[in-house]
């Protein structure tokens, strides 16, 4: 990382303030850590960013300038921009002007034909020729051969013309020029969404923007096409944005977004490690976050990944970071993946920074009129931070007193942590009182067996590696399901995997373990479905699960091939009609245009993992259109996500990742929807989007609506 001096060198850095986390003021990230006492902290802060971007440190010339700049961009991040009704439609308009500034080589805002043929190369279109030149023409009306402001208006508005939208809007439309209220109450209606007269007549006032025929409740083609680009027409049902679910279960109930080594930006053997992964991690709806813990100089612990050279920060930073951030996304408990490698004297510290810093949202007893070996549940626990670890004496949380001779030894080998020799020596197994009085509700036992594990307490937890856990769904599923009805299951990436990588945690879900933790920082597949699944019910960290993995003689075979619990076949339609304004590969050279295809998938139960793809369009990123229909039988739709993926087909490698959506079948909305996509770590692709219509058919009968998530 660079710091930038504001105001003594002519720095240019541009960010769109929507990438933007947060910012800091102080030294607070890694590199400025390092400068303390070389720069004045009151003049230093630190921006943020959402994904994997590199933070910004800045170096102000006074304390007075830095606090200006870190209050003018949490002015601007506190401006709700993708709340307004037309930004999707903003967002494209946006787009193309941005390219259009660049594509105006001698800067005279104007564009002549050669810098339109640049604009069109930089907004991933190869139209032809003769169409392009007949385009330009069209707009050009003054015939001075260059566009001005007014004729790039135009010109502009041509390419953002959507004919797949114009024949839907054609077909609904009375007199093939505008909707009246009625028409569109029919539309929602084939929608499968609200078709009062009230609903059609309050979406032409929020999109329509001729006032005469606002004025007169019609729609016409350019507000139809805003309200179709909006935020109230996508693939995902808005009603699942809100917390919606019962959250009065007992917490092994629950799908609990995990993260693994989450003080880690990069690989486990040389990565820094920061506070900034748990902003990340927090302010995406995690709620177990991991601390690895290590005797630090001083008398103070840090947390790092031992015996490797990744970076160490200090531990109380860690938890006055998750102090500020823990309940800022989400209200439901957070739990503290506490892995302690720590010396009896420096536990002490821990405890003390945690009881100092966390004050009353740190939960140090069970909760009254509550059964102290029962779990409770997320809405009773709310603001609540707990601890993950050892207690002090095991026979408290096991019904077998051959735990006491339980040692870090045994601990590092389930964690999947490395283990120094020495450590034996210094005792390091014990467990402070002060540290041991901390765990309530999440205690940290080896796990033995299914039949020794159901006589425990289910404040009683066990961690498993993701092969142990494999094995475990291949040769006991059932009784896995059934163990995690009442226990709680971490599971964790194997040790093998040094560059950060992440195994498929769809196979976890399926039989029921609910804190399936991953590497935030590593993007890619596992990390879109792990965001998918969280997608729904607010983003609150914490999904219920479907009620056949919530009994305790389920039946349910995590390896499922047909019936049994949770089977209720629902037939899936997509048809994939069309995508807008796809970006090009970041590495690709500025001449090239993309092959767009798309992959449609479900991931699920294994009778249910499935994937089709569209052909490839040559040469278009602006505007592809494929109309290709897919059908899915979907057996298990409580269990399963739907993820869009876009390529760039190449012939002699491997294709090239352009955007991607994933969401639960429950959230998927009927009719024609828009699915905004995301870049690879999980930000906004706004506007790229595909255009596709859903059908949803059970036992010859088509579904039309989803009533809370429950398919009727």
């Amino acid at each position: 990382n660079r710091v930038m001096v504001l105001g003594l060198r002519a720095w240019f850095w541009m960010f769109s303030i929507m990438e933007v986390e947060c910012v800091h003021e102080g030294c607070q990230s890694e590199t400025l850590r390092q400068m303390v006492g070389s720069v004045p902290e009151n003049q230093c802060l630190t921006v943020v960013f959402k994904g994997s971007r590199k933070s910004l440190d800045l170096l102000c010339q006074s304390q007075e300038e830095a606090q200006c700049w870190a209050r003018g961009i949490r002015t601007l991040l506190h401006v709700k921009i993708h709340h307004m009704a037309h930004q999707c439609f903003l967002d494209s308009v946006t787009w193309i002007h941005a390219y259009m500034s660049r594509a105006d080589r001698n800067r005279d805002d104007k564009m002549s034909y050669d810098e339109v043929q640049i604009l069109l190369q930089m907004i991933n279109i190869d139209l032809n020729d003769q169409y392009a030149r007949s385009l330009f023409q069209k707009c050009d009306q003054s015939g001075d051969g260059r566009l001005d402001h007014g004729e790039i208006e135009v010109f502009c508005r041509e390419l953002l013309r959507r004919p797949e939208l114009d024949i839907i809007f054609i077909r609904y439309s009375a007199n093939g020029c505008v909707l009246s209220a009625v028409d569109l109450r029919d539309f929602l209606k084939d929608q499968g969404e609200d078709a009062s007269l009230v609903h059609a007549q309050s979406l032409i006032l929020t999109y329509e923007l001729n006032e005469w025929a606002q004025k007169n409740s019609f729609m016409t083609p350019n507000g139809f096409t805003m309200y179709m680009l909006s935020k109230e027409n996508c693939v995902f049902n808005p009603e699942h944005a809100r917390v919606y679910q019962d959250m009065a279960h007992p917490l092994s109930h629950y799908f609990i977004s995990s993260s693994h080594n989450t003080y880690l930006t990069k690989d486990q053997l040389t990565g820094n490690s920061s506070t900034e992964p748990y902003i990340r991690a927090l302010k995406h709806g995690c709620r177990c976050v991991e601390l690895d813990c290590w005797d630090g100089d001083k008398g103070e612990p840090v947390i790092y990944h031992g015996h490797t050279l990744t970076s160490k920060v200090p531990f109380v930073e860690v938890i006055e970071t998750i102090n500020e951030y823990a309940f800022k996304s989400s209200p439901y408990p957070l739990i503290l993946s506490l892995e302690n490698h720590c010396s009896l004297e420096q536990q002490k510290v821990m405890a003390r920074h945690l009881h100092s810093i966390l004050g009353d949202k740190f939960l140090t007893k069970p909760l009254e009129g509550l059964d102290s070996h029962n779990l409770p549940s997320p809405e009773a626990l709310k603001g609540k931070v707990l601890v993950k670890g050892k207690k002090e004496r095991l026979e408290e949380c096991s019904s077998s007193s051959s735990d006491l001779s339980s040692s870090d030894e045994e601990t590092s080998r389930i964690e999947g942590k490395p283990r120094r020799k020495e450590d034996k020596k210094a005792g390091v197994s014990k467990i402070t009182p002060e540290l041991s009085d901390l765990v309530v509700y999440t205690c940290s036992v080896p796990f033995k067996s299914f039949e020794q594990a159901a006589k425990s307490p289910a404040t009683n937890m066990s961690s498993f590696s993701e092969s142990d856990a494999l094995r475990h769904i291949k040769d006991s599923g059932v009784y896995f399901v059934r163990h995690n009805s009442h226990h709680l299951s971490r599971i964790y990436p194997s040790g093998q995997r040094l560059h950060s990588s992440n195994y498929n945690p769809q196979e976890m879900w399926n039989a029921g373990c609910q804190i399936v933790a991953l590497n935030f920082q590593t993007p890619g597949e596992q990390m879109d479905l792990n965001q998918g699944r969280f997608l729904q019910n607010g983003e609150c960290g914490y999904i219920l699960k479907p009620a056949f993995l919530c009994q305790p003689d389920s039946t349910f075979n995590p390896e499922n091939v047909g019936g049994g619990p949770g089977h209720r076949p629902v037939m899936l339609t997509v048809r994939v009609i069309s995508a807008q304004q796809l970006p090009k590969p970041e590495w690709d050279k500025p001449s090239s245009i993309v092959d767009p295809q798309v992959w449609v998938e479900i991931h699920g139960a294994p009778i249910d993992n499935n994937k089709k793809k569209t052909h490839y369009v040559e040469n278009n990123g602006f505007n592809p259109r494929w109309d290709c229909t897919f059908n899915f039988t979907v057996h298990v739709p409580d269990l399963a996500l739907v993820r869009f993926l876009v390529e760039d087909h190449d012939y002699t490698s491997r294709n090239d990742f352009l955007g991607q959506f994933t969401l639960p079948f429950p959230s998927v909305r009927t009719g024609y929807r828009h699915v905004r996509l995301l870049k690879m770590d999980g930000s906004s692709l706004s506007p790229a989007s595909l255009f596709i219509h859903i059908k949803l058919i059970r036992e010859n009968s088509v579904v039309t609506a989803f009533s809370h998530g429950i398919i009727n």
